[in-house]
């Protein structure tokens, strides 16, 4: 079992470079890091976990390819990953290049955490309609992924096109494309059709989910998707019961905190290793 760990990496918190360093230095496989490119003040969409009021994490996120540039640079191990990356806000060949060179100048270490995001407010300042933002997605990885992939891509979509073009560097390890959400067929098949795994919020329900996932990937005639519990509070048992189901890597959620404040916390897991 690989232990990650993921944090809302802002102007407050304990810096990324700092933060990435030290997990390593712990023996962490991974350290993920989320998206908002701003936050509206209307409250007409709801915190995602019920909060009366949204936490002041979300309003200060950093660019989340920015901050792992920092962590990949002072790193050589430690797998760098979105958690998640808002595919449907960004502009996929922009974001494709970011992503690439990202890639490419850590060695191969990046994991791309895809998401549909939650906040309507923040979608409508892109231009992106809520019911339209799981096409959108779809439509802008499958597009980074022929970038990513083809010597000479193109791509005509009903949400992003564009001509036969060159496009380098080319990714080191694809990157391996991996979708957070909760369980569902439609999630499913989004994971079964073009994604290599799903990030499940929590870890809760996994078990139970299996046997889906594992129906809908045979459907679409491919192996059995990775499954990263993601965000959890771990612990020896709980880690112990998700290698019991074949699952080889969990991602623990730190606090949006100073050092003083997420150092310990980091200690504590790394007795887990």
């Amino acid at each position: 079992m690989r232990l990650g760990v993921t944090m809302f990496t802002t102007d407050r918190a304990m810096p990324v470079h700092e933060l990435a360093r030290a997990a390593e230095e712990r023996g962490f496989a991974s350290l993920y890091v989320p998206e908002h490119t701003h936050i509206p003040i209307s409250r007409r969409t709801p915190p995602p976990a019920g909060q009366e009021e949204l936490p002041e994490e979300y309003k200060r996120t950093l660019d989340p390819l920015v901050a792992l540039s920092y962590a990949a640079a002072v790193t050589s191990r430690l797998r760098v990953g979105t958690g998640i990356l808002l595919a449907a806000q960004r502009d996929p060949i922009v974001t494709a290049k970011a992503v690439a060179t990202l890639d490419h100048l850590s060695g191969g270490r990046v994991v791309l955490g895809v998401g549909f995001g939650w906040n309507a407010d923040e979608m409508a300042d892109h231009g992106v309609p809520y019911r339209e933002r799981r096409e959108v997605a779809r439509e802008h990885v499958l597009a980074m992924r022929a970038l990513w992939r083809d010597e000479v891509a193109a791509f005509d979509g009903a949400h992003t096109r564009f001509e036969p073009s060159w496009a380098w560097p080319k990714p080191v390890s694809g990157p391996p494309v991996h979708i957070g959400g909760a369980a569902g067929p439609k999630l499913f098949a989004h994971v079964a059709e073009y994604a290599d795994g799903w990030m499940p919020i929590g870890g809760r329900g996994v078990k139970a989910a299996l046997p889906a996932l594992r129906e809908a990937c045979e459907k679409a005639g491919r192996p059995m998707a990775r499954v990263i519990p993601f965000g959890t509070l771990p612990t020896r048992e709980k880690l112990d019961y998700y290698a019991g189901l074949g699952i080889d890597e969990t991602v623990a959620s730190l606090p949006s905190a100073p050092a003083d404040v997420v150092l310990p916390v980091l200690d504590a897991y790394a007795r887990l290793i």
